[in-house]
């Protein structure tokens, strides 16, 4: 495996890639920092040319090429970043591409990748029906297939971003890095290995689509029956086999995380970093809090940004209701004048913000008795949501607390 990615490789790919990409400095994080225990950075690749840093792996696989290869057109799979990737790096350097991605891939990825030049084929659920296909027409068109996480030269351009983060912070004690098929964390873990072996490497991938775990546990690459997340950029259903001893032997440790610790971190980022960081790039931030709190200098890798409108609404409003910022509550009243201003002062008293009133007059056929309020409620938090419900309650309402979306 040693003649493979060296660290001779590492300098000549750092090198080659800087004539496309963008400086992304680490970002030291207050507030995470003080969250998790630990001095928490981030590496933030989101800001990379093409929004995530595919463009690393795909730019350097695309200058060792030969011009016969450059000429019969490339081809890859991707579930939009690196499909960015390889239109982007085929543009510059003249040849024809063409990308497969699944029919799930979020709409703003796919006209990415048009406007960097490819042509685009939708097939498939997911990347690996995408990638079969990517594969038959390589072979019935003599196009050169690029493949987006398992091929060693790939995962050295990819493993650069390690290469910067060492440069910056050389005391870095552990760097966090997403897991899809394992082309980025082989890079990265690679890189750091040789590099400093005390250096920890821990890969995050998603629970709903844990491809490495069940690797490690099989000792090779095993095949997923699904992959169910929202972090599309890492539903994998097999880890690569190329890379998969590198990553058997470099990584440290494998930790998942469920998609529902992903929707409160793009909360986080936007609200503490101003920052747009695409589900599978918050692997990374949703794992900070699974480290023992023991002040060590950790990175973690935001691997990309390109999230589309409606996924960030969506993401957004979860958010705020998982962190009880947005909540409804349901009381019964009897149907007279004067029971409404009773609730909205009871609420209005806690600083409570009402965003939407819905009036059931049907709840009873007794309209007297009781019609049904729905009342929903912008708030600080869990703490100031019981506040607003206590008050309702001294009111002498009964109100009863429920989820929705707007």
């Amino acid at each position: 495996m040693t003649d493979m990615l060296t660290l001779d490789a590492f300098e000549e790919a750092s090198a080659k890639v800087k004539e496309v990409t963008q400086k992304t400095e680490l970002v030291e994080s207050p507030y995470f920092s003080q969250a998790t225990g630990n001095r928490v950075f981030f590496k933030p690749e989101n800001m990379q040319r093409t929004g995530a840093y595919k463009v690393r792996g795909a730019y350097y696989k695309i200058s060792t090429l030969t011009p016969e290869e450059l000429d019969r057109g490339l081809i890859t799979a991707s579930a939009g970043n690196h499909a960015q990737g390889v239109a982007y790096a085929a543009t510059r350097a003249g040849a024809k591409s063409v990308v497969v991605m699944p029919t799930t891939t979020p709409l703003i990825k796919v006209e990415r990748t048009k406007q960097y030049g490819a042509e685009v084929v939708l097939h498939g659920d997911v990347y690996d029906e995408a990638c079969d296909h990517a594969l038959k027409l390589a072979e019935e068109h003599g196009y050169t297939f690029i493949h987006p996480f398992n091929d060693p030269v790939v995962a050295t351009g990819q493993g650069t971003i390690a290469m910067e983060i060492v440069q910056e912070l050389p005391l870095v004690d552990t760097i966090l890095v997403p897991v899809g098929g394992g082309g980025l964390a082989c890079g990265v873990s690679t890189f750091a290995k040789l590099y400093n072996p005390k250096i920890r490497v821990i890969g995050v991938e998603p629970e709903g689509a844990a491809s490495l775990t069940a690797a490690l546990e099989a000792s090779r690459p095993v095949k997923l029956p699904s992959a169910n997340t929202i972090a599309d950029g890492t539903a994998v259903l097999e880890v690569g086999d190329e890379v998969f001893p590198y990553l058997e032997q470099n990584l440290d440790e494998v930790i998942t995380v469920p998609d529902e610790e992903l929707i409160v971190a793009f909360l986080d980022m936007v609200e503490n970093h101003k920052m747009i960081v695409e589900n599978s790039g918050l692997l990374t931030v949703a794992a900070l809090k699974h480290l023992p709190a023991t002040n060590k200098r950790v990175v973690s890798i935001l691997s990309g940004g390109n999230m589309d409108v409606i996924t960030m609404s969506s993401v957004v409003q979860h958010g705020l209701i998982q962190r009880d910022r947005i909540f409804t509550v349901s009381v019964l009243l009897p149907d007279r004048p004067g029971m409404l201003v009773r609730v909205a002062n009871a609420i209005a008293e806690q600083n409570g913000n009402v965003i939407k009133l819905e009036h059931n007059q049907f709840v009873s056929t007794n309209r007297n008795a009781a019609v049904e309020l729905r009342v929903t409620i912008e708030a600080y938090g869990t703490e100031h949501k019981q506040q607003i419900i206590d008050a309702l309650r001294a009111a002498g309402f009964e109100p009863h607390a429920s989820q929705t979306m707007l």
